[in-house]
């Protein structure tokens, strides 16, 4: 079976969303001084790979404690995105039609798995570590209340879903807030963010993002896998 890791590498270069904690490492115990070695982090929920839950943008949404750990294996379809280009929207007319109307069976009548998350591909994921990945494109809110609507988890190799701000962002053509995160986690839909090494990956593959075991996390860093 073959099996990617999508995950971005985290460290002190590590892009994070303007605002939130840069991650560090200090040692905490050395080989030399104590006979082992511990290493303290320091980072946000929101940093590298992650997912997000929906208590990230809704008052009252879920902590990722909230979910099964099942609920992190994806049957995902990936949609190339990457002519969209730097700060441009993706619509709705990008989100795939739903494949099986119940949305409780995880497979349809032929045994075919369901498709339960959208993968949109940018491209954004060759900029990580540099000013231009603040450029990246984002989804509309219709097409975040689409994927919504027809029961996708989404995942990017984006740092949001939403505009991230940027030097070179044009305000005043730009939604306001975060529409694309509150369409989705409002309704429940996981975001997993940051991911890279799309590029080449079948159209159909398994994700598996699973968060670490955080007491009522708003999100968390995720080691995604892709199978196929």
């Amino acid at each position: 079976m073959p099996t990617r890791d999508l995950s971005q590498s985290l460290d002190a270069d590590a892009t994070v969303y303007p605002g939130d904690p840069p991650v560090e490492s200090t040692p905490a115990a050395t080989h030399d001084e104590d006979g082992y070695r511990v290493t303290e982090w320091r980072l946000g929920t929101h940093s590298g790979t992650h997912v997000d839950a929906p208590s990230h943008t809704e008052p009252d949404g879920k902590n990722l404690d909230a979910f099964g750990v099942e609920e992190f294996v994806f049957e995902a379809r990936l949609v190339d995105c990457s002519g969209v280009g730097a700060r441009g929207a993706i619509g709705s007319e990008m989100v795939p039609e739903r494949e099986n109307e119940n949305e409780r069976e995880r497979t349809d009548e032929n045994g075919t798995a369901r498709v339960e998350m959208v993968v949109f591909r940018t491209g954004w994921a060759d900029h990580w570590g540099t000013d231009r990945y603040f450029d990246h494109p984002y989804l509309t809110r219709e097409a975040a209340a689409t994927c919504a609507e027809r029961g996708f988890h989404v995942g990017m190799d984006a740092l949001s879903p939403d505009p991230s701000p940027s030097e070179s962002a044009p305000p005043e053509t730009e939604p306001e807030g975060v529409p694309a995160h509150r369409e989705l986690l409002g309704s429940d839909r996981l975001v997993v963010e940051n991911l890279t090494g799309l590029a080449g990956l079948p159209e159909r593959f398994r994700l598996r993002a699973y968060p670490l075991a955080l007491a009522a996390a708003d999100g968390s860093p995720v080691r995604a896998v892709a199978t196929w």
